[in-house]
């Protein structure tokens, strides 16, 4: 799966009021090919009282499919397509199809390069 966690989406399908809006990725599940969008897919969950505790209302996001979200390229901020390329290698670093430009990720520095 080429999605990471605070990666910036954009939802392509779903739900009407959700589709088009640009997001963090907040976790994956890669065995499911599931992923947990910030403000996306919002539920409302009751929960019943339990013992002391007051029963609530809770709203809560649920995970979408990966297949449904397009990364979205930094340098353009549009959605794009992406694949992998070996920079100084050793690092592994996502390259964006219309920026033509890749992103080297060292923890939360990034860093662009130019790759012909």
């Amino acid at each position: 799966m080429k999605i990471r966690k605070w990666d910036k989406v954009q939802i392509m399908s779903g739900k009407e009021k959700d589709r088009g809006v640009k997001s963090e990725v907040v976790s994956v599940n890669i065995s499911n090919n599931k992923i947990i969008v910030k403000g996306i897919n919002v539920v409302t969950r009751h929960i019943k009282k339990q013992g002391t505790n007051p029963g609530q209302i809770v709203k809560m996001e649920k995970a979408i499919d990966a297949s449904s979200v397009m990364l979205v390229c930094p340098f353009t901020d549009k959605p794009t397509r992406v694949w992998f390329v070996k920079i100084e290698e050793k690092w592994k670093s996502k390259k964006f199809r219309f920026s033509k430009k890749a992103l080297k990720e060292k923890g939360w520095e990034a860093k662009d390069f130019i790759i012909k």
